[in-house]
């Protein structure tokens, strides 16, 4: 199954206390919970690149499955992960403390991440 595709985020759980956790600044969380949000995802093989587009925020990670990479997080810091796949269709990496889970189904993808007793879900659709 291939990620490859662009996924307009429909709907988030628990995004602003999630935010608040990560530390990003409370104008911040407010711009970024009511904007738009598109993720481009390209794999080639086990090679990726995502590019998330947020407004006029970009944040771009290039990785390949099974190799340490570094990986730029919301807050702008950098942090190195292994990505590793789960099946044909789950992406799953630990970065700084933060679980990230990230699952193909059909045209939806959901991205949960985790940190601690707090999760945040996103659902986007394919367009």
């Amino acid at each position: 199954m291939s990620f490859t595709g662009k996924y307009e985020l429909q709907s988030q759980e628990n995004f602003e206390p999630f935010m608040k956790a990560l530390g990003l600044p409370d104008d911040q969380i407010q711009k970024g919970k009511d904007m738009k949000s598109t993720s481009e995802i390209v794999q080639d093989g086990n090679k990726f690149k995502v590019t998330i587009t947020t407004g006029s925020k970009v944040l771009s990670n290039e990785f390949t499955i099974g190799e340490e990479c570094e990986m730029e997080l919301l807050t702008g810091e950098k942090a190195k992960a292994v990505v590793h796949m789960e099946g044909n269709n789950k992406l799953v990496a630990t970065l700084k403390g933060l679980k990230s889970v990230t699952e193909l189904n059909g045209d939806t993808i959901t991205h949960t991440m985790t940190m601690g007793d707090l999760t945040c879900k996103r659902i986007s659709k394919r367009i």
